[in-house]
């Protein structure tokens, strides 16, 4: 072999070295630690509440996160009367119930989900949200729907952690 064909060999040899180097680097520095999969413990949920007639529960705990089914203006097995204020105070005071059941309080929710069945409302629903909660306010999406159960105005489902 030449001199020539020997140096250009070796050279090609560093190169392609380098390169599989480079590779096992970026594949590695890209991969999950393997201990981190073995290390973490998930904890299982917690079903809260039957639902009494129908099928769902009326919270999950995972870990601490409080997981609440939306709530609407029920009392005493009827929706209370007074139109989108009354019914967001009567779901809130529902949200609350359950929040305490459970070991919870309002200033834990760091989540809600709000269903109104009239966009026009949002404003007077948004007066009784900002009287029932405290800065800061959990984060929320606010949904207009066709139709709500038992001919709700809103519904209002939220998530709490301690």
């Amino acid at each position: 072999m030449s001199t020539h064909t020997k140096n250009l060999t070796a050279t090609l040899s560093s190169v392609l070295l380098a390169g599989a180097c480079s590779l096992a680097l970026s594949m590695s520095a890209t991969a999950a630690p393997v201990a981190a999969h073995t290390a973490v413990s998930k904890s299982a949920p917690i079903f809260y509440g039957d639902g009494g007639e129908y099928p769902f529960s009326n919270a999950v705990r995972v870990g601490d996160t409080l997981y609440m089914s939306g709530q609407i203006g029920f009392k005493d097995d009827k929706l209370v009367k007074g139109g989108i204020k009354a019914e967001t105070k009567q779901a809130l005071d529902n949200i609350q119930t359950i929040l305490l059941q459970y070991g919870y309080k309002k200033s834990d929710i760091i989540k809600c989900s709000a269903m109104l069945t009239d966009m026009d409302d949002f404003g007077d629903f948004n007066k009784v949200y900002q009287t029932e909660l405290a800065k800061p306010y959990p984060v929320r999406s606010a949904f207009g729907v066709a139709e709500l159960a038992a001919g709700a105005s809103v519904e209002v489902e939220c998530i709490a952690a301690k």
